[in-house]
């Protein structure tokens, strides 16, 4: 065979191929008028072989008619939910300046302490020897001091003597002071006020500067730390309110206000840090409970429209929508997907319905006959009947 007659062949196996792609594929009509291809008549493609010219009866609704559902709007980002870790409002755990035998404990675990209470004492013989030297150190330099000035009234001393008496008084003073101290951190107070943890030593142990006396734990407050997405970080601030929930006790609420927002994200886990302050009055909570915290933000509004409207063609995503009983392609740009609904960033309104069904039928600005609406995806209130002038 010659090689014209093959490339005839071939030409009439395409001009075939194309037209049963044009007479059967449902989506051709949409496909050619993306490509500006109009004027086709493509009726046919609803018959099937073997049938002539009569129609084919689709899902129940008449030839050349189509299903709409209503455009509804969804927001999205605006609450914010997180499982944070409390801490006390204040914590220390207490230990002594010095080293040596611990001789008492003044408290027992679970009491209620005041900042600067006394809570143990450890062995201070020997500071409290040093403290009566030094007592009397200071006396004997005061006395040498009068007596020099005595003498220098009849010129007897010399103003240097005095001096040297002076100072070896302050020198006494400070020794005093410096004996003074060392008898006083022989006495374990506590910094702040709380509630005393359980003791982990007992009266007659040796304890060093490093040797935990106990942990005190000021709860009047809890402070909840948690992360949230990076897209949050713009959100929240300090002040805002936020209620928790906590994991032991599901049935209570609580309220509260961001305190902290730390000032990076996390670049791991694309996580921000955010501390939540709550009250506690009545000392129902802990440090080192877990809480599910919540917070609402204003969101952000975007048009939701059923999976089966969107489409796609060369240039994207798209929608048909019926407009005064026309149709029209309407670009879309997919925000986010859910099972019923997908998200779009478009120019539809509440008022606009998109074609589900019959998609093939619908050409840019031609009449479009609505035989059904369906319920608008996540929608309470049930669709608009179809009235006898839907359409044309």
């Amino acid at each position: 065979m010659s090689i014209w007659k093959q490339l005839l062949l071939t030409l009439v196996v395409l001009v075939i191929a194309a037209g049963l792609w044009v007479r059967y594929y449902p989506g051709a009509g949409t496909m050619l008028a993306g490509w500006g291809i109009e004027g086709l008549d493509l009726a046919a493609s609803d018959t099937a072989p073997g049938e002539g010219n009569k129609p084919r009866q689709g899902r129940g609704r008449p030839q050349g008619t189509v299903v709409t559902t209503p455009v509804v709007e969804i927001t999205i980002n605006d609450r914010l939910s997180a499982i944070g870790t409390s801490t006390a409002l204040q914590s220390v755990a207490v230990t002594p300046f010095t080293s040596g035998r611990m001789n008492d404990i003044l408290v027992k675990s679970g009491a209620t302490v005041k900042a600067g209470d006394i809570i143990a004492k450890l062995d201070s013989d020997a500071e409290q020897i040093a403290v009566e030297r030094a007592v009397n150190a200071v006396k004997d330099a005061e006395a040498r001091l009068q007596r020099i000035r005595v003498l220098r009234k009849t010129n007897t001393a010399t103003a240097v003597q005095e001096t040297d008496a002076e100072l070896a008084l302050e020198n006494a003073r400070l020794e005093q002071q410096e004996a003074e101290l060392a008898l006083s951190r022989r006495a374990v107070e506590t910094p702040i006020g709380g509630v005393v943890g359980i003791l982990p030593i007992t009266a007659g142990n040796y304890v060093t500067s490093q040797t935990v006396i106990a942990t005190i734990d000021d709860r009047s407050e809890i402070l909840v730390d948690f992360w949230v997405p990076e897209r949050y970080a713009s959100a929240v601030k300090v002040g805002s309110p936020i209620t928790a929930t906590s994991v032991a006790r599901p049935g209570e609420t609580f309220d509260g206000v961001i305190s902290a927002v730390d000032n990076r994200i996390d670049i791991d886990s694309r996580t921000l840090q955010v501390r939540a302050r709550f009250p506690n009055e009545a000392d129902k909570l802990r440090a080192g409970m877990s809480f599910q915290v919540s917070m609402k933000f204003p969101g952000d509004n975007y048009p939701a429209v059923d999976p089966l409207a969107v489409q796609w063609g060369s240039d994207g995503a798209y929608v048909w929508a019926v407009r005064d009983g026309k149709g029209e392609r309407v670009p879309v740009n997919i925000i986010q997907r859910n099972t019923d609904s997908v998200l779009v960033d478009a120019r539809l309104t509440t008022e606009d319905e998109v074609v589900t069904e019959g998609l093939h039928l619908v050409r840019q600005g031609a009449d479009v006959s609505v035989a059904g609406r369906k319920q608008a995806p996540a929608a309470d209130t049930p669709p608009k009947p179809v009235s006898a002038e839907s359409g044309s």
